[in-house]
């Protein structure tokens, strides 16, 4: 695919997502600190939706040969330190590199700080890649799967961690519905004062925003 062709695809890919992550309110600050508070379930929810989505995606594709996978690196140290630091600054900032974006375009003018951070962010690793190389390589298991390790094609390992997906996101659904996640006004912010609606719901009702 010519360059202009990839161009336009990321675009389009870039546009649904961006849809998405406004529909679903994802990219709402409250919603995306809610979830790190054990508040909100949204975003989990999500997240858990499109890796079940991509492991179907996957399978299909892998299983009529299609496609070929290309794993990266089984790092330990990478993904341990990553994951700690991504995860705070979301908890921080109530925002992430994607859902940044999408907040911009809300009108969230806090996440074009976010967005601006990102971008040095990205230079400085560019900058200091040479001298953290050995962090990166720490626990490099190199390039595997569980596919590899277990006497299991992908395409069958992918359908039944998507299947196991499906159901850990029925039974958040029937603990937490969305609406009761949500909030009033779709923020993910709740009052908790007496008549609210989360504290209505604790006390038997149903906490589903009531619109006047």
């Amino acid at each position: 695919m010519e360059t202009l062709g990839l161009v336009v695809l990321g675009g389009i890919m870039g546009l649904v997502f961006g849809l998405a992550l406004e529909k679903s309110r994802v990219m709402e600050p409250g919603v995306l600190v809610g979830q790190f508070q054990f508040r909100s379930f949204i975003m989990l929810k999500m997240f858990l939706t499109a890796t079940a989505t991509g492991l179907v995606v996957l399978a299909a594709m892998t299983g009529f040969g299609w496609v070929t996978l290309g794993p990266k690196a089984m790092a330990v140290g990478p993904v341990l330190i990553g994951g700690l630091i991504l995860g705070a600054g979301i908890a921080i900032a109530g925002a992430c590199p994607g859902t940044a974006l999408a907040q911009a375009g809300a009108g969230y003018r806090d996440a074009l700080f976010v967005i601006a951070g990102g971008v040095f962010g990205a230079m400085a690793y560019g900058y200091f890649q040479t001298d953290i190389a050995a962090l990166l390589a720490m626990g490099d298991f190199g390039k595997i799967t569980l596919a590899d390790l277990l006497p299991v094609p992908f395409w069958a390992l992918a359908l039944g961690f998507a299947a196991l997906l499906v159901a850990v996101l029925v039974a958040l659904e029937r603990w937490r519905p969305w609406y009761d996640d949500l909030g009033p006004g779709g923020t993910g912010l709740w009052d908790d004062a007496p008549g609210s609606p989360r504290v209505d719901a604790n006390r038997g009702g149903s906490g589903r925003p009531v619109e006047a």
